[in-house]
C-alpha cells in the first residue's frame, strides 16, 4: 500500500554529536573535503547510499553507531576541529574585509566608492550541489559557483531563487534510446534547508495578489552556502489554491501564464523575502540588486513600487532603482529570451493584481520591444532587465559584443561597440570542482591552507608552484583519475541499461568498457541544436577508425540532457545513443543519462579532452571547459565563449570554423566535422600516445602543467566575483546612495527636459583646417563646429569630434572621441561654435565626424538616454572626410 504522504524521522544526536548537525546544514561541506571526509567516516556505506548528502547520512545512521562515534575520541577531536574551522570560516575577515579595511571612507581608488554594505543575487536556478536539485545547467551552475566564491571572498551576498518541488527532471533511456522523463518530488524536510520564522514561530510568508482577487503565498527557505544565505521561495503553502500552489513546482515547466507567474513571485515575491529576511535576522539591506538572467527582472519593479509607495514619484523612483541594479544577460540569441503577450502581462498588473500604485502603462513600458526591429506586442524580460539597471554585462568578451549588436535597437544612433553593456568572463569555483587527488597534490607542494586560497582567492604566483611537480606524478595522477571514470562509467551504465529493460546475463560486455590507458574525450551538456550533440557522427566510419585504432585509439564519454519539449533535441541523444550500442564501438564510446553535478566531477576530471564544438557564436561562455582545465584536461573547441579570450596553444587545440565559407548548415557542419577529425588524428593522438626519453608522454604533460599554471588562475569564480565587485558592485553602490540622497528626482527631471528638448539639437555646421601643415602623420587639424542646443544649455551635453582608421565602407574603426569646447557666445542665429584641435596620429585611411550627446555627472555612459545628434550630409565639407 503507498503512502499518502513522505517525511524525515530526525534523529536525536548524542550531546557529544551535536556540531555535525551545524556541518551538515551548511553547504560548505559541499566544496570543504575535510568535512566530507568527516561525513564518509561516519559509515561509509551509508555516506555512498546517501549520494554524499550528510542530512540524507544523518537520517538513517543507526543509533548505536552514534554511540559509537560519541565515544571516539579521535573523532570527537576532528569534528571540534571541523567545527572550529567553519565558525572561524564563517565569520574571521576574509578579502571583501580586508579590503574594507584598507579603503578610505571616500572610496576605493579605483575603480572608486565605497563597497556596498550587501548585495542580493537573484537567479531562477541555484546549482550547489546535487543533495540541493534545483538547477538545470551551466546558468545554474554558475549561480551557486558565484555564491561559493561570494562566500570565500567574505562578499555579503544575499541568493535569491525559487524553491521547485519537483527540480529539474530525472532523465532515463527507452530501449531505443528515447529520452523519459522523471519528477521526483522533493520534500524541504529531507534538504539541507531550514525554514524562515517570524519571531513569534510561525512561517514568515510572502504574498503576491492575483487578478479576481486571488493570492499568491510562498514560504522562504534557507540554505547555507558557507558565508552566504540563500533564499528560496516555495509555493506549496496549504492556504493558496491548487493552481498557486503549483507555481513552484518544475523548473522551466508550464506555459507562459506559469513561467509569469514564477519569474513575478521570483523577482517581486524575492525582493519581499530578502526584506522579511534582513528584518528577521539584521542582515544589513542591499544597496545593489544584481539580475542573473532576464527571469527576475520584475525585482526593479518591486523596488520601484517600494519607493512609490514611499512618495516618490515614478520617474523619480525608476532613476533611484536604476542606480543600484546590475543586470547580467546570459543568452546570445533572441530565442533565448522570455517574452510574454503584453496582454498577458498587462492582465497581471494594476489596480486589480500586483503593483497597484503604478500605472499599467508604465510598467508595460520598461519591457515593450519598441526599437526597429522589435514586436510591439511582446513584453521582453531582458530588455526590461537593461533598462532597470545601471550596469549591464555579458559572461565572455565575445559574448559581450554579440550582445551590443543583438540589443543595439535599445542604443540607435550608436555603434554596437558603444552600446552599454561590459563584459565579466565567468569562472568557475575551483574547490568544488577540482578533484581531490588534484587537491592534495597541490597541497604536498605548497601546503594546504596555500592550495585552498590558490584555488578560492587566485593568485597566479600559488599556481606557478605547479611547474615544479615531477612529470612522473602528473601523469600517475591523470592515469588515477581516468580509472576512476572508466570505473565510475561501468556502474553508470549498468544502471542505465538496466532501466532500458536488459536483464544482467547480458550485461557482461559492459565490465570491458573504455580502457584507463586510452586517450578519454569528453562532451557533457545540454543538448539544444547549436550545441551540436552529434556532430562528431558526421562521418561514422572515420569516427569508428579513430575509436579503434590499433596504436592511438581514444575513448569518448557523453552526457546531456534535452528539454523536455525539445524533440529535435531528444532525436540527437538518441541517434547518438543508436551509434554507442553498436557492439563494434561500445566499449569506446557511451552515453550516460542523467547528467548532473555528481557525475560532471568525474567527468571533468576524469577526461584528457573536453571536447566543445557549438556554432559559433552561439556559445555565451561555456564554462565546463573551465572545470576540467582545472583539473589537467585539454580543451578541443570551436573559438566560441571564453575560450575564444583565452585559447593558447598551450593550453589546447582550436576547431576551425567555416564562418562565412560554407553555403549552408550541412556544409559548415561537413566542414567542421573534418577538422575535427583531423585535429584527433594528426596532432591530439600523437602527442598522447608518443612518449618521451623518460618513457613519458612528456609534451603531454608539458601541456597539462600549463594548462594548471597559466590558465588555472584566470577561471576561478573568485576572480569572477571580484571583477563583479570591483567593476559593477561599487559604482552600483556609490550611484545607489547619491540617487537615494535626493539626486534622483531632479536627475530624473533633467533626464524628461533633455528628451524633451532633444529633436531642437543639431549639428549646423563642421569645418577642419591643417595646422602648420597639409594632412600628414604628426599634424593637427583645427575643428570648428557650429551646433543648435534649442532649449538645452552647454552643459546639458558634450560635443565629440571622433577619429579613427576608416574601412572602405568609411565607418570608423576603434573611433577615439576628443571632446570639443565651446566658444563665445551663440550667434545671431542662436548657434554655438565648438572648437578643438584633432591629432592625425595614424597613417593610411582616416576619417571623422562630430556628434552630440547628452551630458550629466550621474549618467553610467553617454550612451545611456540613446540619444545622438549627428552630421547631415549637407553639414559641411569636413564631417567623414577622408585622409591619406
Amino acid at each position: 500500500m503507498k503512502a499518502i504522504r513522505r517525511f524525515t524521522v530526525r534523529p536525536v544526536l548524542p550531546a557529544a554529536l551535536a556540531p555535525l548537525s551545524e556541518l551538515s546544514r551548511n553547504l560548505r561541506w559541499s566544496w570543504h573535503t575535510g568535512t566530507r571526509d568527516l561525513f564518509r567516516d561516519v559509515d561509509p556505506a551509508l555516506w555512498d547510499a546517501s549520494g554524499d548528502d550528510p542530512v540524507r547520512l544523518l537520517g538513517s545512521v543507526p543509533a548505536a553507531r552514534l554511540a559509537e562515534l560519541a565515544a571516539d575520541e579521535d573523532f570527537l577531536r576532528r569534528l571540534g576541529e571541523s567545527a572550529e574551522d567553519l565558525r572561524e570560516y564563517v565569520t574571521g575577515p576574509r578579502w571583501y574585509q580586508e579590503r574594507q579595511a584598507e579603503s578610505p571612507d571616500d572610496g576605493l581608488p579605483a575603480p572608486g566608492g565605497e563597497l556596498p554594505a550587501a548585495v542580493a543575487y537573484f537567479s531562477p536556478e541555484f546549482g550547489v550541489t546535487a543533495a540541493l536539485p534545483q538547477y538545470s545547467g551551466g546558468l545554474g551552475i554558475l549561480a551557486g559557483d558565484h555564491l561559493k566564491a561570494a562566500s570565500d571572498l567574505g562578499v555579503p551576498l544575499i541568493g535569491v531563487g525559487l524553491l521547485y518541488r519537483h527540480g529539474y527532471f530525472r532523465q532515463s533511456l527507452t530501449r531505443d534510446g528515447w529520452q523519459q522523463e522523471h519528477y521526483p518530488l522533493l520534500d524541504p524536510n529531507e534538504l539541507p534547508l531550514t525554514l524562515l520564522r517570524e519571531t513569534d514561530g510561525s512561517p514568515a510568508l510572502v504574498r503576491l495578489a492575483l487578478p479576481g482577487g486571488r493570492a499568491l503565498r510562498a514560504h522562504v527557505w534557507q540554505a547555507q552556502i558557507g558565508r552566504v544565505p540563500l533564499l528560496m521561495l516555495d509555493s506549496d503553502v496549504e492556504e493558496n489554491d491548487p493552481g498557486a500552489r503549483e507555481v513552484t513546482d518544475r523548473l522551466y515547466g508550464g506555459g507562459s501564464e506559469h513561467r509569469l507567474l514564477q519569474e513575478m513571485l521570483l523577482g517581486i515575491g524575492g525582493v519581499r523575502a530578502v526584506r522579511a529576511y534582513c528584518r528577521l535576522t539584521g542582515h544589513p539591506a542591499p544597496e545593489v540588486f544584481h539580475t542573473n538572467e532576464g527571469h527576475a527582472g520584475f525585482l526593479g519593479l518591486e523596488r520601484v513600487h517600494e519607493l512609490v509607495q514611499g512618495g516618490l514619484a515614478f520617474e523619480s523612483a525608476l532613476e533611484s532603482v536604476r542606480g543600484g541594479t546590475v543586470f547580467t544577460t546570459h543568452t546570445p540569441v533572441p530565442a533565448g529570451i522570455d517574452r510574454f503577450d503584453r496582454e498577458l502581462v498587462a492582465h497581471h498588473f494594476g489596480p486589480d493584481a500586483e503593483l497597484p500604485g503604478i500605472d499599467v502603462e508604465l510598467i508595460l513600458r520598461l519591457g515593450m520591444e519598441t526599437y526597429a526591429g522589435g514586436d510591439a506586442n511582446v513584453f521582453n524580460m531582458a530588455v526590461m532587465g537593461l533598462r532597470l539597471a545601471r550596469g549591464a554585462n555579458g559572461v565572455s568578451t565575445l559574448h559581450g559584443k554579440v550582445s551590443q549588436e543583438m540589443f543595439q535597437g535599445l542604443w540607435p544612433g550608436f555603434d554596437p561597440e558603444e552600446v552599454p553593456i561590459a563584459s565579466v568572463t565567468n569562472g568557475v569555483h575551483a574547490p568544488t570542482w577540482v578533484a581531490p587527488e588534484v587537491f592534495r597534490l597541490g597541497a604536498r607542494q605548497i601546503g594546504e591552507r596555500r592550495t585552498d586560497r590558490a584555488l578560492s582567492v587566485g593568485g597566479s604566483e600559488r599556481w606557478d608552484a605547479v611547474a615544479d611537480i615531477q612529470d612522473s606524478d602528473i601523469w600517475q595522477l591523470r592515469r588515477e583519475l581516468r580509472a576512476q571514470l572508466v570505473d565510475e562509467v561501468r556502474r553508470r551504465l549498468h544502471v542505465s541499461w538496466r532501466q532500458r529493460g536488459a536483464a544482467t546475463a547480458e550485461l557482461g560486455w559492459i565490465d570491458e568498457v573504455l580502457d584507463p590507458d586510452v586517450l578519454t574525450i569528453g562532451f557533457a551538456r545540454r543538448v539544444p541544436s547549436y550545441k551540436r550533440l552529434t556532430l562528431m557522427l558526421r562521418d561514422q566510419d572515420r569516427l569508428l577508425e579513430l575509436l579503434t585504432h590499433s596504436e592511438r585509439p581514444v575513448q569518448i564519454v557523453v552526457a546531456g540532457k534535452a528539454h523536455p519539449a525539445d524533440d529535435g533535441g531528444k532525436r540527437l541523444i538518441q541517434d547518438l545513443v543508436r551509434f554507442t550500442d553498436d557492439p563494434r564501438v561500445r566499449h569506446r564510446i557511451v552515453f550516460l543519462p542523467d547528467y548532473g553535478m555528481a557525475m560532471a566531477q568525474k567527468l571533468y576530471a576524469g577526461c584528457d579532452v573536453w571536447l566543445n564544438n557549438p556554432l559559433r557564436p552561439l556559445e555565451a561562455c561555456g564554462t565546463s571547459g573551465m572545470k576540467a582545465a582545472l583539473n589537467g584536461c585539454l580543451n578541443l573547441s570551436v573559438l566560441d565563449g571564453w575560450w575564444d579570450e583565452w585559447f593558447e596553444p598551450d593550453f589546447g587545440w582550436a576547431i576551425p570554423t567555416a564562418d562565412g565559407s560554407a553555403t549552408d548548415d550541412h556544409r559548415r557542419d561537413d566542414l567542421e566535422a573534418a577538422a575535427l577529425y583531423d585535429l584527433l588524428e594528426r596532432r591530439i593522438t600523437p602527442r598522447f600516445y608518443e612518449n618521451g626519453p623518460e618513457g613519458l608522454p612528456d609534451r603531454w604533460i608539458e601541456m597539462v602543467r600549463r594548462t594548471l599554471t597559466r590558465l588555472g588562475p584566470k577561471v576561478l569564480a573568485g576572480r569572477m566575483v571580484r571583477e563583479y565587485v570591483e567593476r559593477l558592485y561599487v559604482p552600483a553602490a556609490r550611484a545607489h546612495r547619491v540617487l537615494e540622497a535626493d539626486a534622483a528626482s531632479g536627475f530624473a527631471a533633467w533626464k524628461n527636459r533633455v528628451r524633451a528638448a532633444w529633436p531642437g539639437v543639431a549639428v549646423d555646421h563642421v569645418e577642419a583646417t591643417a595646422v602648420g601643415t597639409t594632412a600628414e602623420l604628426g599634424a593637427t587639424l583645427a575643428l570648428r563646429v557650429r551646433v543648435r542646443l534649442g532649449e538645452l544649455a552647454p552643459d546639458d551635453v558634450e560635443v565629440q569630434a571622433l577619429a579613427g582608421r576608416v574601412d572602405p565602407e568609411d565607418h570608423i574603426a576603434d573611433a577615439t572621441p576628443v571632446p570639443l569646447k565651446p566658444t563665445g557666445a551663440p550667434d545671431g542665429e542662436g548657434r554655438l561654435l565648438y572648437e578643438g584641435p584633432l591629432a592625425l596620429d595614424r597613417t593610411g585611411p582616416f576619417g571623422y565626424t562630430v556628434r552630440i550627446l547628452p551630458s550629466h555627472r550621474l549618467l553610467a555612459s553617454n550612451a545611456e538616454l540613446g540619444l545622438v545628434a549627428v552630421p547631415s550630409e549637407a553639414t559641411g565639407e569636413a564631417a567623414g572626410v577622408l585622409m591619406r
